[in-house]
């Protein structure tokens, strides 16, 4: 469970991100902003997700929407990852999983036998007057990007 209800104001936020900017949640209303959480750069599941996000991406601006990744790599980590699969939305760098907790995606997940603390795949969408208005947890990647453009798409 988050720690914002579906219906209300997302948390604002500050984080550094790729292209050598910083991303506050606040100066993005007007706009439809979709925040996908990822466990980690340069992994089978992340780099699909990214690309599936990327391949959509001119559809989600025409549909009046920023995408941002986020996780807990560093954003020198983010540039290599970005640059190699020619994301063309900034990825966000929350190392110290200040904005993971807010939103309430880490969990505990099994490793090899061993339980440790992880992102858990999670997009939420954040309509044009900050409000969230969809969030989507546990996410299987096959789909869901099209999936959430379709959502987008929905709150015109």
């Amino acid at each position: 469970m988050s720690t914002v209800a579906l219906g209300e104001s997302a948390p604002d936020f500050d984080l550094p991100a790729t292209g050598g900017v910083d991303v506050k949640l606040s100066e993005y209303r007007g706009r439809k902003v979709v925040l996908y959480f990822y466990p980690k750069d340069s992994t089978p599941g992340c780099t699909q997700e990214g690309r599936d996000f990327r391949d959509l991406h001119d559809e989600f601006v025409e549909a009046g929407a920023v995408v941002f990744g986020v996780s807990r790599d560093s954003v020198r980590s983010h540039e290599k990852f970005s640059a190699k699969q020619g994301f063309p939305f900034p990825l966000l760098s929350d190392e110290g999983e200040t904005v993971c907790r807010l939103y309430d995606v880490i969990k505990e997940k099994n490793m090899y036998g061993r339980k440790v603390l992880g992102v858990q795949r999670s997009t939420f969408l954040i309509d044009d007057d900050g409000r969230l208005r969809g969030e989507w947890r546990g996410v299987k990647v096959k789909g869901h990007a099209a999936e959430v453009l379709g959502a987008v798409r929905s709150l015109d």
